[in-house]
């Protein structure tokens, strides 16, 4: 019974977590192919390595270290580096501070990169994530779905912190689109089973689902609503998103949920 309660917090712990920005992935101006940023978050610290071009047109070496700024934006110092040939011996490095850097995300899949180099002058260029190649996330998995469910005509419905306890299928056709279908089995919502279907756009490390869902069991029914689920990302373990949109009745739901990998005995 303990390992059951450790891992159903757990989990619970997961979901809540899906709700941090993370925005660690490759970046680059589809308009602009050639050049673009990595760049790894650490909580909220932000390493970025500029692949870029000198005034000679060969590679230029810059980092930045950012960290956000309270407002949801990353700010801190451009690092110009210069090292050891890789053919020869490791001599070391060198690195110096050499000017500004920004990264102010508009959604979670694209952001405003800019930088000042001293003496040269300001770079700003609207990026997005990079997609490198498909996931494949169909399978079963077991997890849980926390958020809220507000603004409900009926006041009864309405459910600031809600929180539930799933079974998951999911069912993918490549990049182009999948279907979740989410079997509640908490004492709250047990009987309850919420499909939500629709096309997927890939950025990245990420997916986006505008999707239709609908919903059986008690206390549910009428027509399917639109939603959309935002940051849906395979993890390695398991797979996490966050879920946003109007149920009918005026709900409106924010919900990210976070799964693992069911396992067959």
């Amino acid at each position: 019974m303990l390992k059951r309660l450790v891992f159903i917090t757990m989990l619970v712990l997961a979901a809540a977590r899906a709700e941090a920005l993370e925005f660690t992935d490759v970046y680059f101006s589809p308009s602009e192919p050639g050049w673009g940023a990595f760049l790894v978050q650490s909580d909220t610290f932000q390493f970025m390595a500029f692949f870029i071009y000198g005034p000679d047109g060969k590679p230029t070496w810059y980092t930045a270290e950012l960290t956000n700024d309270g407002t949801g934006n990353y700010t801190g110092t451009l690092y110009a580096i210069t090292g050891t040939y890789f053919a020869n011996p490791w001599q070391g490095y060198n690195y110096s501070s050499a000017g500004t850097a920004s990264f102010k995300p508009t959604d979670i899949y694209h952001a405003t990169l800019t930088y000042t180099v001293t003496g040269v002058g300001t770079v700003t260029k609207a990026v997005q994530r990079q997609t490198l190649t498909p996931y494949v996330f169909a399978g079963d998995y077991s997890g849980s779905m926390s958020g809220s469910i507000s603004g409900c005509t009926d006041p009864a419905q309405n459910d600031p912190a809600f929180r539930g306890r799933y079974g998951l299928a999911v069912t993918q056709v490549g990049d182009t689109s999948a279907t979740l279908t989410f079997s509640f089995a908490d004492v709250n919502h047990s009987g309850i089973v919420c499909t939500v279907s629709g096309p997927l756009t890939h950025l990245g490390r990420l997916y986006q689902l505008n999707a239709q869902l609908s919903c059986t069991g008690p206390g549910q029914g009428g027509n399917p609503h639109s939603v959309t689920i935002d940051s849906l990302h395979p993890t390695g373990q398991g797979i996490e998103g966050h879920l946003t949109g109007s149920t009918g009745g005026g709900c409106a739901v924010s919900l990210h949920f976070a799964a693992v990998h069911a396992v067959n005995n």
